[in-house]
């Protein structure tokens, strides 16, 4: 859930980069991707609380790192602070969820 509020949150503040005159990348190309990678973070992350696979699981785990770094790399290239830290806290999200036990391998008490 972190990555989602995460990813939702860095659609809004590139939206915002995106729509509004005077942020130096309005209308930008630069923007507008970062936009689509954010979009597509959203759908990969629920995609990843939704699969019941493991190897899925791995992998959605790995593509979200990869589009993660790339989102939170062109954030500081476009001068977008705020979404680079929006996608520090989603990668510490995506964290959480890699070292939380599966739910097969924890106890009821």
């Amino acid at each position: 859930m972190v990555v989602l509020i995460a990813s939702a949150v860095g659609i809004a503040i590139a939206l915002y980069a995106y729509l509004t005159p005077l942020t130096g990348v309005n209308g930008t190309l630069g923007a507008l991707i970062v936009i689509l990678t954010c979009a597509a973070l959203v759908v990969l992350a629920l995609g990843l609380a939704l699969c019941g696979k493991r190897a899925l699981h791995n992998l959605l785990r790995v593509v979200i790192v990869v589009v993660i770094i790339g989102t939170a790399f062109a954030a500081l290239l476009l001068h977008l602070w705020w979404l680079a830290v929006a996608m520090a806290v989603a990668l510490v999200g995506l964290m959480i969820d890699i070292f939380r036990p599966s739910p097969a391998h924890r106890t009821t008490s």
